[in-house]
């Protein structure tokens, strides 16, 4: 099983609710079992947007959002979550999140990001691309500009809902 990045939006009753059945239970279960709908599995494809940014040009403002939108943050204390043997994220840093002001923020910085002409900055041969890119970019079928599109489309996407939900979101790797 390949480790990749998890992210769930969720209340911010419900990390408090599992903080507490943590708290109360003998060997630390938090019940951590967001709604499938409110989770999205982001792939390999962090390191490769950060790469693709960096490599055309992204400002620095849209470049850390768009790091911050994958890294999290770790103002919020999740240590619960990482508590074997129920560790959401056994195989990978510990769990880290976004308060849903910092979600609101994200969200607005991420949809400024054009991310066809990103991929229109990298250069036309598939190799060359790839090369530039690395983490992987020459190992992904079909290239990486469709798989780059469709995850940057997917963490955008769900960035807005969360921050119209007012959510916070919560990121490992599993």
């Amino acid at each position: 099983m390949a480790v990749t990045q998890q992210l769930a939006r969720i209340p911010a009753e419900y990390l408090a609710a599992c903080r507490q059945s943590a708290t109360a239970s003998p060997d630390g279960d938090p019940h951590w079992d967001p709604p499938a709908p409110d989770v999205l599995d982001l792939d390999w494809a962090p390191a490769l947007l950060a790469r693709l940014g960096e490599v055309t040009g992204l400002d620095e403002v849209r470049l850390d959002v768009l790091r911050q939108a994958t890294d999290g943050d770790t103002t919020l204390d999740l240590r619960f979550l990482n508590t074997h043997p129920h560790a959401i994220g056994p195989f990978g840093p510990a769990p880290t999140a976004l308060s849903s002001t910092q979600v609101a923020c994200v969200s607005e910085l991420l949809n400024q990001i054009d991310m066809h002409t990103l991929l229109t900055a990298l250069p036309t041969d598939g190799p060359a691309a790839e090369s530039l890119i690395g983490h992987g970019a020459d190992r992904i079928i079909g290239g990486p500009r469709e798989y780059l599109l469709k995850h940057f489309n997917a963490l955008r996407d769900f960035y807005l809902d969360a921050a119209k939900r007012h959510l916070l979101v919560v990121l490992w790797w599993d």
